[in-house]
């Protein structure tokens, strides 16, 4: 067996094996059966209608627009650059694009209707995240370059990237492009799927600074008091934040991972974002809430925390979004 690799030391890291810092909580086989035995799912549909949904050109000019394709995968556009966050296209989150939850709705953009495609940013190795059979489509098609957390380049290379293609980032360091800099920030979640070990790989969000104009797609995370205020603190105020809000109950299970729509309304507020947009939601029944809960509790959650309906909003699949450049230099 090939020894597994070694990474820096750090507060993140023992070298081996990567970890939360301020307490890392590994869910065990029993959690799980737990989880399981008292689970009271509630009903989704098996196949949700959505409305025909082309893509519009981009206007050429500064401005972003973000078409939300499903799940966590966003089409992020500028006039020279163009951005795929987490591709998921296969019919099921899980191994080998069939097993596993399937998705209830088709992706909001084909496939073969999406522009070439320059980067890739791959978030984490969980199914609904890293999906191989999309990413060989991607690399045979586009040929992109990948930018991923620590430990992951073994999923791209898999995937049929070329390893120069590849770019693997430690939280808070930076890959220059030449109209961005993309910087992995940390992310409150964990790694594991078939291939691999528990927590060998690394997670993280992309924070993307274009010069007049800041995004940020924060990846899986659960809440964290620290993580969010950083980034905004570190690297500026945000025009955008793509900020996860479903697969969130029971909350004894899944707090510790994913944030649910009030925490995802304080990450908003932690992040100073003008303008944020839910994800992680509506496409595979993951856990327990209905597909409609995380928005009825995210509009309840603005009204709590004094938040805008138009500064935190949820895009259907296949909706675009235009972002105009605005001066954000702090």
């Amino acid at each position: 067996m090939a020894q597994a690799p070694a990474f820096p030391v750090s507060d993140h890291c023992d070298g081996r094996r990567f970890f939360n810092p301020r307490g890392h909580i590994n869910r065990s086989w029993a959690d799980v059966l737990r989880w399981r035995r008292t689970s009271q799912p509630q009903p989704w549909k098996p196949t949700v209608d959505l409305p025909a949904r082309e893509l519009p050109p981009h206007p050429g000019d500064d401005t972003l627009t973000c078409t939300f394709i499903n799940h966590a995968t966003f089409l992020l556009r500028w006039a020279k650059l163009t951005v795929l966050t987490d591709p998921v296209y296969s019919p099921c989150a899980g191994p080998f694009g069939w097993l596993g939850p399937r998705r209830v709705h088709p992706p909001g953009i084909a496939f073969d209707e999406l522009p070439r495609v320059d980067v890739v940013q791959l978030s984490h190795d969980h199914y609904d995240h890293c999906d191989l059979p999309t990413l060989r489509r991607l690399a045979r098609r586009d040929s992109p370059l990948a930018i991923t957390p620590l430990g992951n380049a073994d999923l791209l290379r898999r995937a049929g990237f070329a390893a120069e293609r590849v770019i693997e980032l430690d939280w808070w360091q930076t890959h220059a492009l030449p109209d961005h800099i993309v910087t992995l920030t940390p992310a409150r979640h964990w790694s594991n799927r078939l291939s691999g070990r528990r927590n060998a790989r690394l997670w993280g969000g992309f924070h993307m600074d274009a010069g007049n104009q800041r995004v940020l797609f924060t990846g899986d995370t659960g809440y964290d008091a620290v993580f969010f205020r950083e980034i905004g603190e570190r690297l500026g105020a945000l025009d955008l934040a793509l900020i996860p809000i479903g697969a969130y109950e029971p909350r004894w299970f899944m707090a510790p991972q994913h944030c649910n729509p009030f925490e995802a309304g304080q990450i908003h507020l932690d992040l100073k974002a003008r303008q944020s947009f839910g994800m992680h939601w509506g496409t595979f029944q993951l856990t327990d809430e209905s597909r409609e809960a995380p928005l009825n509790e995210l509009a309840a959650a603005r009204i709590k925390l004094g938040i805008a309906s138009t500064g935190f909003r949820v895009l259907q699949p296949g909706e675009t979004a235009h972002i105009p450049a605005a001066s954000c230099v702090s």
